[in-house]
């Protein structure tokens, strides 16, 4: 039962309803990509120039990819600028859960125009896997100065906003009542804050940064210069923090961060009260 307002439950094209991605990834192809298409924002239509309605661009080109294969619980969609293109300008996944939830596992929003940054390989070009597996210290070091936050291969175009109320309605529409994320970062985590999540597990952890970022804290002393990810005065944003902890500098891996947003609720979470604004690009 649909919970926002102007909402209504999900139905298949004969008018049964649809509670679970796995229900939707049983119906054919077309109607599926008909369903998974309301997850995609006006703005990144409009970026892509997609045809009313499809998912090519007006020269018949297919620019968007959608993954949701029978049997299985879970869903893809990329778009890429242009055919060619490696990289994607939008990447979401999505998956059920066991408690039935759906799962947020991934969204990555790229500005297909700004230079990129190759963080998300090794020193040696190997993928690193948002660098638990190795990182590329010179390529860091021009993400940070450009702006960037950790992980960023190129800068975001503030589309998060247009996207998560689709997402919202999406999984309202199914009947579902909770959205859950594992933020891969510490600026991740601050990010959903906005957008009215809570913490499953990592709250305590959250707190803890925040405390001992402050004067006086075990992590402020280590933003002593002793690399260009721990210069002093970062820890005042976000951004600044959130490279300290790629370098490094809690005393435990930033892991098994996990969160949810209850449909319709903002939980009015924010471990980082008195942070400093700073000229922002966006992840997503």
């Amino acid at each position: 039962m649909a919970r926002l307002k102007d909402n209504s439950q999900l139905l298949d094209a004969a008018g049964h309803p649809l509670r679970s991605l796995l229900e939707i990834n049983r119906l054919k192809q077309a109607e599926k990509e008909r369903i998974y298409s309301c997850l995609l924002p006006q703005r990144l239509r409009e970026i892509l120039l997609l045809a009313d309605n499809t998912l090519c661009n007006r020269a018949g080109e297919r620019l968007v990819n959608m993954i949701a294969p029978h049997g299985l619980p879970l869903m893809r969609i990329e778009a890429r600028k242009n055919v060619e293109e490696k990289d994607v300008v939008f990447f979401l996944e999505l998956a059920d859960t066991q408690f039935q939830q759906l799962e947020l596992s991934f969204c990555i929003i790229c500005d297909p125009s700004a230079p990129r940054f190759e963080v998300d390989v090794d020193e040696h070009g190997a993928i690193n896997w948002f660098a638990s597996h190795g990182r590329n210290i010179p390529e860091e070091l021009r993400a940070m100065r450009a702006g960037l936050f950790p992980n960023q291969t190129r800068r975001g175009m503030q589309m998060f906003a247009d996207f998560f109320p689709l997402l919202e309605r999406f999984t309202d529409a199914m009947g579902i009542a909770m959205i859950v994320a594992e933020p891969l970062s510490y600026d991740n985590a601050i990010r959903y804050e906005k957008y009215g999540f809570d913490y499953l597990r990592g709250k305590r952890l959250m707190q803890e940064i925040n405390t001992e970022f402050q004067p006086g804290g075990r992590y402020f002393s280590r933003m002593d210069g002793s690399t260009p990810f721990r210069m002093p005065g970062q820890e005042r944003t976000v951004r600044g923090r959130s490279w300290a902890i790629q370098d490094g500098i809690l005393d435990e891996p930033w892991d098994e961060v996990e969160i949810y947003r209850m449909i319709g609720v903002d939980a009015g979470i924010n471990t980082f009260p008195d942070r400093e604004q700073e000229t922002r690009q966006e992840v997503l």
